[in-house]
């Protein structure tokens, strides 16, 4: 029987957005496809075109070109050799070579067209994977932990639990009506892998003794998210064994999707509700639909890692090692595909995993077989070691292909971190994240800096693309906040230099092993926007 929309009851309450998907729900749009690409572009309706998010796909900018971005979905960043091969191909038939992974561990697509999109899509459903759901209000993809399974860090290997709970949501028409995006993460890495504090939903590592027996199972937190206005999520008193994590999803999504806001659009997210209701309220509407949970146990989150697992370490699995790589802001191409996927094919079992810093990883390789995987030609641009700058940066698409961008961010991001490693030197990994817009794709609130870009009215050049600067962003477990803007900004093309000497301000005054957090943190916004300000005027 399918749920009641009590929304509906009152249309004067509801956005546009809100009202067209009363019209025609965003699954619905999954059975126009097929009479699209025999149309071609121009059949498709205008205002269906964003009902497409829903498959996975958003228009690239200029939207009247009629070119596709796709994301697809990689749950825990846990990809079979069979998959990275169709996903090779479908970069190099279709996506003009160009293959990203984001931020939340899915790969990425440019350049496609509508007449190309079925036969993607049966490429994608003959290796179980899929599109659908990878955009649109709707549950997205599930953050995990990319070392699911093998990982000495992690209390229990979640596979399975990310793989059930992200089934049960995928087509499912009682939940493809949501007020806005709904992003989980269910990771039992003592590290953090999963970026707990930025999702809607996060289930994290814990334990309890329960009748005198430990068991490990999980605490939730709830209303976390990013963009113009971000949210840290906030913890329930709950423990969650394995079992119960689907229903407690369920549960979540329910009263989401039931009590979320519908009225303004940039505040339908989960974070609002909590933020209005707050965690005890929530607390007891989520056990009226689960019954009795227990109270919190002990959490078992350590030092964040950040999202990086750079190098080679030794698995879970006697004898096995996996091996850590960085993709320069998360860009390859098809090549480097197919190749990634005959080396780990070679040397490991032929999995590769993608994790949420925009990098890879190549698992189980046999420890007398990991000087060798290393001597592939790949490695000389993926590398193990990166150098400080380029191995620590993140970027979101940009106005390349992004119709919200304002600025150029993906080849710039790589262009200053490479400036930086030449002309910077400092003992500690800065993780700097870079985005074009306020909806922060890059994730740049939880970096030591973040750029976000802006357009700026200059004299000499009239309006030009610029970046504002913000500092001290973490997600570590009892310390977790969101970098502060400092006041001015910087013109794209002066950003590498300027940033270069915004870093050696902290490399002169920093003390040994100070990472930039803690540095921020010592000397305060007020020293560091002087420090700012003296570069920003030697540079007018």
């Amino acid at each position: 029987m399918a749920y009641e929309k009590i929304w509906a009851n009152e249309p004067d309450q509801l956005s546009k957005d809100e009202l067209r998907k009363l019209e025609k729900d965003g699954l619905d749009i999954l059975n126009d496809i097929e009479k699209y690409a025999e149309g071609g572009f121009d059949s498709i309706p205008k205002e269906d075109w964003s009902l497409f998010k829903w498959a996975g796909l958003y228009l690239q900018k200029p939207k009247e070109a009629g070119y596709w971005m796709m994301r697809v979905n990689i749950p825990s960043g846990v990809i079979t050799n069979e998959q990275a091969e169709v996903l090779a191909g479908i970069g190099k038939d279709y996506g003009r070579d160009v293959i990203d992974i984001t931020t939340r561990q899915a790969i990425q697509y440019h350049w496609l067209t509508i007449e190309q999109i079925p036969d993607i899509y049966k490429r994608l459903e003959s290796v179980n994977l899929s599109a659908v759901g990878a955009c649109g209000d709707i549950p997205r993809t599930i953050v995990g932990n990319p070392l699911a399974g093998l990982d000495p860090n992690e209390l229990m290997d979640t596979r399975e639990i990310v793989e059930d709970v992200y089934r049960f949501f995928q087509r499912n028409p009682d939940f493809s009506n949501l007020p806005r995006k709904f992003k989980m993460s269910i990771s039992a890495n003592v590290h953090n892998a999963g970026h707990d504090r930025i999702n809607c939903v996060a289930f994290t590592p814990a334990v309890k003794e329960i009748d005198g027996e430990e068991v490990i199972g999980f605490h939730v937190k709830v209303g976390g998210g990013l963009s113009a206005k971000p949210y840290l999520a906030e913890e329930l008193d709950l423990f969650i064994r394995p079992e119960q994590v689907k229903a407690v999803s369920i549960a979540i999504a329910t009263i989401y999707r039931d009590f979320g806001y519908r009225q303004k659009r940039h505040r339908a997210r989960l974070k609002f509700l909590i933020a209005d209701w707050g965690v005890e309220k929530f607390k007891e509407k989520l056990l009226e639909y689960t019954g009795e949970l227990p109270s919190k146990g002990i959490c078992q989150l350590k030092e964040w890692n950040g999202g990086y697992f750079y190098g080679v370490h030794p698995q879970k699995q006697e004898g096995l090692s996996y091996v850590g790589f960085n993709v320069p802001v998360g860009r390859m191409n098809s090549d480097e595909w197919f190749d990634l996927a005959r080396i780990a094919r070679e040397y490991g079992n032929g999995e590769i995993r993608t994790s949420n810093s925009q990098n890879l990883i190549i698992p189980n390789v046999p420890n007398e077989e990991v000087d060798a995987l290393l001597q592939e030609k790949l490695f000389e641009r993926i590398k193990l070691e990166p150098k400080n700058f380029i191995g620590y940066s993140v970027s979101c698409t940009g106005i390349e292909y992004c119709n919200l961008a304002l600025v150029e961010t993906k080849e710039r991001m790589r262009r200053v971190a490479e400036y930086l490693d030449e002309h910077v030197s400092i003992d500690v990994p800065v993780r700097i994240h870079m985005i074009g817009c306020p909806n922060a794709c890059g994730q740049r609130q939880i970096a030591d800096i973040g750029l976000q870009g802006v357009k700026m009215k200059t004299k000499e050049k009239g309006m030009v693309e610029a970046f504002e600067i913000y500092v001290g962003g973490t997600l570590e477990k009892d310390v977790a906040q969101f970098n502060e803007k400092l006041k001015g900004k910087i013109d794209a093309d002066e950003l590498a230099p300027a940033l270069a000497a915004f870093l050696r301000y902290y490399e002169e005054n920093k003390e040994a092993n100070e990472v930039f957090f803690d540095f921020a943190q010592r000397v305060g916004m007020e020293a560091l926007q002087s420090a700012l300000d003296e570069i920003l005027n030697l540079a007018s």
